[in-house]
């Protein structure tokens, strides 16, 4: 094998901390871990399968694994991924992140979270694995992303996730529930932009600001203010999304106290599909300027690529929602490898497949797989 196409990989996870006690180290860690991404890569989600592949293509990985005694066994994979110390895997997934697809500064960064469906267990009363992810749809990478602790929701995970980031100029979207104070004081005390949702869960913030716009809209918009407007046609609709942003606002300032206000914006979804028409409206508070429509409108609606890009591929691509690995910490680090090869997956721009066509395809074409790896 071409030294090139794995030393990425192993440069970034040779220092891992190795949990098991010397005398059950009959792998090296470093070589479950390069068998553990190229048997995802290649289409493989659960240990059996994993330490079949590896058996079965044992003459090739002896070309550049060291594999003292033989390809470990699916029990051996388990364990090592259940022991495995997440926050340390984390470190070194950011670390190659970073070296693949770039840093942070400037970048757009969706948060959002997502369920691990089959990861929990009712005979322990575990309950099933919630991540939060840091996406940027401009390189394709998930930058960070932490565990939810098991009785806890978002909040309190997202200034974790965030102090992981360099934020230098970058501009952060939330969902509503991220709609905080204190998130929103980390990012501008982090030298970045939000951009978040303000709905019932700050019931005061969203009437002030629903208030605010139909009155600037009563009086023609006499302040400071931006407008943009898109109409696309297709599959039988029309859709118009039509973005207001305000800078006029210094008595909501004032009134709430928010950290880094600068604007407030307005989305209006008018969709026509034959006879029938819906208009949807969706209030933001943000820390651009107010004459900023476009930029809004454009992070606004690219914000939802990470369900598209990352979640729903997951799902689909990686049948991540299916799998029934749950004991102790594997879960969540199964869940790093998965980003591991998404990421490399979507670098790839040689072949015009689906991400789930492309896993196949670096099963059956070696070559492939290597130009694949290449890419780390």
């Amino acid at each position: 094998m071409d030294e090139s196409a794995h030393e990425s990989l192993l440069r970034a996870f040779i220092d891992m901390p190795d949990p098991r006690v010397n005398r059950t180290k009959h792998h090296y860690l470093h070589d479950i871990l390069v068998i553990t991404v190229c048997s995802v890569l290649a289409g493989l989600e659960h240990w059996t399968q994993i330490e079949d592949y590896g058996k079965a293509n044992r003459a090739w990985f002896d070309t550049f694994l060291d594999l003292p005694n033989g390809i470990p066994s699916h029990d051996t994979f388990g364990r090592v991924f259940a022991a495995l110390d997440p926050d340390e895997f984390e470190v070194r997934f950011q670390r190659w992140t970073q070296a693949l697809a770039g840093g942070t500064k400037g970048k757009h960064i969706a948060v959002d979270g997502k369920t691990l469906r089959k990861s929990f267990e009712r005979a322990s009363n575990k309950v099933a694995v919630h991540m939060v992810s840091a996406w940027g749809h401009e390189n394709h990478a998930v930058f960070a992303q932490v565990k939810v602790d098991d009785k806890s929701n978002e909040i309190p995970a997202a200034p974790k996730l965030l102090a992981m980031l360099d934020l230098t100029d970058a501009t952060v979207t939330f969902d509503a529930l991220h709609c905080q104070r204190e998130t929103a004081a980390q990012i501008i005390d982090q030298g970045g932009h939000y951009v978040m949702a303000v709905k019932d869960n700050q019931p005061t913030l969203h009437a002030d600001v629903q208030w605010a716009f139909e009155d600037a809209m009563a009086n023609g918009f006499s302040g400071e203010h931006d407008f943009c407007e898109r109409v696309e046609k297709g599959h039988g609709r029309i859709e118009t999304r039509r973005c207001w942003t305000s800078g006029n606002i210094a008595w909501l300032r004032d009134r709430h106290q928010w950290p880094g206000l600068e604007s407030i914006c307005l989305i209006e979804r008018q969709r026509v599909v034959g006879d029938e028409q819906s208009i949807e409206r969706h209030y933001y508070v943000s820390s651009h300027p107010g004459r900023c429509a476009q930029r809004s409108a454009c992070v606004i609606r690219n914000h939802w690529r990470v369900e598209n890009e990352l979640h729903w591929t997951l799902d689909v691509a990686f049948n991540e929602d299916a799998c029934r690995v749950r004991v102790d910490n594997a879960a969540e680090n199964l869940s790093r490898v998965r980003r591991i090869a998404l990421m490399l997956l979507k670098q790839d721009k040689t072949c015009k497949l689906g991400i789930k066509s492309k896993r196949a395809k670096c099963g059956y074409d070696r070559a492939y797989l290597l130009h694949v790896l290449r890419l780390a």
